[in-house]
């Protein structure tokens, strides 16, 4: 399955922006989906994962009570709705698919497959 992060750009701080993750060449409905993110200079983080039909939803403390995914297996699109940004929220946003079972999906090594990324900057 190929997967294309959209959404990004540039937003004030206490802003929104919504990201899509689109997949083609599958279907979502077999893959946990997740979103992660990487600042200049930082690791790639663990954002936000919505299992397969959507049941369970989990997020990073930082982002918790701001931002809020979702998904529609009937678009083959999981969304990351941002709102409240700030600044620390600055980054490469990206999708990623995975079918294990039994592990970790807050670590990026629990993924099968990534988007291309979309960038974020929350301007102050």
């Amino acid at each position: 399955v190929q997967l294309q992060a959209s959404g990004g750009g540039l937003v004030q701080a206490g802003g929104s922006l919504r990201l899509s993750c689109a997949a083609s060449g599958g279907t979502i409905d077999k893959y946990a989906m997740g979103w992660f993110r990487q600042a200049p200079g930082k690791e790639r983080e663990f954002v936000s994962r919505i299992s397969r039909v959507g049941g369970t939803l989990y997020y990073a403390t930082s982002v918790k009570g701001r931002f809020n995914v979702s998904r529609e297996n009937a678009k083959n699109t999981v969304y990351l709705q941002m709102n409240s940004l700030k600044p620390e929220d600055t980054g490469v946003y990206y999708c990623a698919a995975s079918t294990r079972l039994a592990v970790d999906r807050t670590t990026a090594g629990a993924y099968d497959y990534w988007g291309q990324g979309t960038k974020v900057t929350v301007s102050s």
